[in-house]
């Protein structure tokens, strides 16, 4: 492909079948150089942008050709759009890699539909209903560190799954906080259905379950682990935070931040993925820990569902793609007819 081509940015969610395209903008998010049952070489690649994700191959490759490829950069691709199984796919023809600042960054990067001001607001509405005085002192600490707001308020909860997009990390922490205000109460004095679970617990608890993944990851120009999320990772690291930051707390009203409270929120926090095999290097012993360990999974899980069926492409079945983490097609039809427009 000659350098000269102006180069063309298309929303994979305008993709359409059959199309050719001659110098497209993708964006890799991930790699991967595999055999064919007949040993030749293929390309496969995962394309995203703030409208979705696709699939994309290039078959007869080499391993000079999947070198160039940057994973986690930009590449423009002379090819054809396809449909296999339902599904869409771009196949390449020929690519060039292409450098940051020759690509419009807006296109790629998908975000959240929410208002950010909005949500965070509502984040610091809920969490000033905690009563515990202590836990109080201990939120004020973490959101007066303005650097750490700003990320939190931009960073994505995951690579890839469950909001996995920039402010996805504010939307899930403000899903799960009105989620628990359903169950425990719009505040203190409210009726809660679980009256011996600790309210204030599980939304501190629920606010910083997931803080560390403000340095976990980077979203620059695509989602990926840092070299903090790769050998700290999130849940040790807010564990971490939460030591600093009681102490920060009790330095500042003069009274130390009780041991026990700061155990609990701790324990909460390193047991919220729920097993050994999901990166918990503790499983839930407490009510509390394991309220936030299932009012995350369902969030995810819902998310996951929801990002599905708006991401499909495959207007011809009544059921998405695989969805992997959730093990299943999701069926697509809203017989009910809850969902509006969404």
């Amino acid at each position: 492909m000659t350098s000269q081509l102006s180069h063309e940015t298309v929303l994979i969610e305008n993709l359409k079948a059959g199309e050719s395209f001659e110098d497209r903008v993708f964006l890799v998010s991930q790699k991967d150089l595999r055999t064919t049952n007949n040993g030749s070489l293929y390309i496969h690649m995962g394309f995203v942008d703030k409208s979705g994700q696709v699939l994309g191959r290039i078959w007869q490759a080499t391993q000079q050709m999947y070198n160039i490829i940057p994973e986690g950069g930009f590449i423009a691709m002379r090819g054809r759009v396809e449909s296999y199984k339902g599904n869409l796919q771009v196949i390449g023809e020929a690519i060039r890699p292409l450098k940051r600042d020759d690509v419009d960054l807006s296109a790629f990067l998908p975000s959240t539909k929410h208002n950010v001001s909005e949500m965070w607001e509502t984040v610091l509405s809920i969490l000033r209903t905690v009563e515990n005085k202590h836990l109080l002192a201990l939120i004020k600490a973490f959101v007066s560190d303005e650097e750490l707001v700003e990320r939190f308020k931009r960073a994505p909860a995951a690579v890839t799954n469950h909001h996995a997009y920039i402010g996805g990390l504010l939307e899930h922490t403000c899903s799960l906080l009105g989620l628990a205000t359903r169950i425990f109460g719009a505040d203190g004095k409210a009726v809660s259905h679980f009256p011996n679970v600790s309210r204030d617990l599980v939304l501190v608890g629920l606010f910083l379950h997931d803080i560390g993944k403000t340095t976990e990851l980077t979203y620059d120009t695509n989602f990926a682990y840092t070299s903090n999320g790769q050998l700290v990772g999130h849940i040790t690291q807010a564990a971490i935070w939460i030591d600093r930051k009681a102490a920060e707390a009790g330095k500042a009203s003069g009274e130390a931040f009780p041991a026990d409270i700061k155990d609990l929120l701790t324990h909460i926090v390193l047991a919220h993925h729920g097993t050994y095999e999901f990166g918990s290097p503790r499983l839930p012993a407490c009510p509390e820990a394991l309220a936030i360990h299932y009012l995350d999974n369902l969030d995810a899980k819902i998310n996951m569902a929801m990002t599905s069926i708006d991401d499909s492409r495959n207007d011809d079945s009544d059921w998405t793609q695989y969805v992997r983490p959730l093990e299943s097609r999701m069926f697509k039809k809203d017989v009910m007819g809850v969902r509006g427009d969404s």
